[in-house]
């Protein structure tokens, strides 16, 4: 009897094998979004054709004065804005693979008439049926709910064990299956939050810095500066904050529409789990 007992931790190896899939974006993504914000500010924004005044020399950064347009203008917010450039390339870059990436996970069809059909099919007792279903609904649930039915099919013909192991080796490979699929849907999602919370503070500091040199302009000539100049510097500081609030509030509407898109797919696989278990409980007593 102790034998029988322990068989099922024993056969409790997950059907659903782990997710080949390389993690390079997460750290090129990031560097390549920040080049390309230098290079857009440096040749874009700071293409000598927009201004004035602009600096022969060149260099890192050229010191180009008398901005013809909004956009150019944008230039002489310093270094940071650069960085903010990247951050919202970043966004961008990231939002576009978490869309794909979750678009695969839910798969085809509705998660709902899906669970529903799959419980139709083990009311009958027909769990090949079931196992059809999920093969043709190609996603995170499915997947999930495949391990499920495995298990569920092995208990049905599994001797010697009581009810309640049976079901508990189920939810167990459901807690497997579900801790494999979960993790993919959450990788790079980090980028995004902390961009949400960094990217108004770097905006912030580059404003400071940017008004830091408007006034530090203003004490060298004694106060008697031009106060529009001093105007037009600090509406340039300015621009950092924009760029860094626009930026914070797009990563932040994609992040939340994200974690929604997860979330109702958790629930799925929540569902999922829940109707296996109910449906083995009630049919196989």
């Amino acid at each position: 009897m102790a034998e029988n007992q322990a068989k099922p931790a024993a056969a409790a190896t997950t059907s659903v094998q782990p997710k080949k899939s390389s993690n390079a974006i997460s750290w090129i993504a990031p560097i390549l979004c920040i080049i390309a914000g230098y290079c857009i500010w440096r040749y874009g924004m700071g293409n000598p054709a927009g201004f004035d005044s602009p600096d022969a020399a060149g260099g890192f950064w050229p010191h180009h004065l008398g901005p013809k347009d909004a956009f150019h203008r944008i230039y002489e917010g310093g270094i940071i804005v650069p960085l903010l450039v990247g951050m919202l390339l970043m966004v961008i870059v990231f939002a576009i693979e978490r869309f794909l990436t979750i678009s695969r996970a839910l798969g085809k069809g509705n998660i709902s008439n899906f669970i529903r059909k799959v419980q139709y099919h083990l009311a009958n007792k027909n769990v090949d049926a079931a196992i059809a279903e999920c093969d043709k609904q190609k996603g995170s649930v499915g997947n999930v709910m495949k391990a499920g039915l495995r298990r569920y099919k092995e208990m049905i013909t599994e001797p010697g064990l009581e009810t309640e192991q049976k079901v508990a080796a189920i939810q167990k490979e459901v807690e497997e299956a579900t801790a494999l699929e979960l993790p993919m849907l959450q990788k790079n999602l980090v980028f995004i939050s902390t961009i949400v919370s960094c990217g108004t503070l770097i905006a912030l500091l580059g404003t400071v810095m940017g008004m830091i040199r408007s006034f530090a302009a203003l004490g060298e000539s004694g106060g008697g500066g031009d106060s529009s100049a001093l105007a037009v510097g600090i509406s340039e500081a300015l621009y950092n904050t924009a760029l860094g609030i626009g930026t914070s509030a797009l990563a932040l509407i994609i992040y939340n529409m994200l974690t929604t898109r997860i979330d109702s797919i958790t629930y799925g696989i929540d569902e999922s789990g829940f109707t296996l278990t109910q449906s083995f409980a009630s049919l196989y007593k």
